[in-house]
């Protein structure tokens, strides 16, 4: 359930033009939790889908990095700083 409620709370974020760049990190981060977890403990395929889930996984996660790219701009300097120079 946690997991799904901050999932509702990245895709909200990313429909806030302000907030689009911390909506994508946190899409970022749990569909990189949810990837880490195929590879390592659940395995590709889960309950006979065929890999499907993994799949959609990393489809997010190129999407949200996608759309941390785009929004770079709207991150606020006093976090920029901490931001290597390639996302600044």
């Amino acid at each position: 359930i946690g997991t799904g409620v901050l999932e509702l709370v990245a895709s909200v974020l990313i429909l806030i033009p302000s907030l689009v760049w911390l909506g994508s990190v946190l899409a970022f981060g749990l569909m990189a939790g949810a990837i880490g977890m195929h590879v390592t403990l659940l395995g590709i395929e889960v309950r006979g889908d065929g890999g499907q889930l993994f799949v959609y996984a990393l489809i997010v996660a190129i999407c949200a990095a996608y759309s941390f790219w785009q929004s770079r701009s709207t991150i606020p300097a006093t976090i920029k700083r901490f931001l290597p120079l390639f996302l600044q």
